[in-house]
């Protein structure tokens, strides 16, 4: 029997487009999202590849947010959320895409949920464009 092991997720070559995770993440920055990380959660969870967790300081921006990573990982070829969980009150929004699943959060929402020390085993993934001086 042979087994067939995925690719960690930095080092995937899939010529189908950029790794939406990464498109998350520059989405989220672009709009001013704090302390943007991914976290290759594939090792750790069956159910997903990676989390993108981000925050803004009012729900506004949680809601801008949100809708700079849908639009960007759509015109990535990366597609629509199956399931997005949290537009109500805009404390936590999910964006579940199935192998990524982004976490906008409110700021002291983030810091009470702390998802970063609860999965403190998974990877971060460099996601920053490199800056030229």
């Amino acid at each position: 029997m042979t087994t067939v092991s995925a690719a960690p997720l930095t080092e995937v070559q899939d010529t189908s487009g950029p790794d939406p995770a990464v498109v998350a993440a520059r989405a989220a920055d672009a709009k001013s999202g704090e302390d943007t990380v991914i976290l290759a959660m594939g090792e750790l969870l069956s159910v997903t590849d990676a989390f993108v967790v981000t925050s803004g300081h009012n729900p506004r921006q949680v809601r801008t947010i949100v809708d700079e990573v849908e639009l960007r990982v759509k015109e990535s070829g990366g597609g629509s959320p199956v399931r997005v969980e949290g537009l109500d009150d805009a404390r936590w929004v999910l964006l579940d895409y199935g192998e990524l699943v982004v976490h906008v959060f409110l700021d002291e929402a983030r810091a009470f949920y702390d998802l970063e020390h609860l999965w403190a085993d998974a990877r971060r993934v460099p996601w920053e464009e490199p800056t030229t001086a």
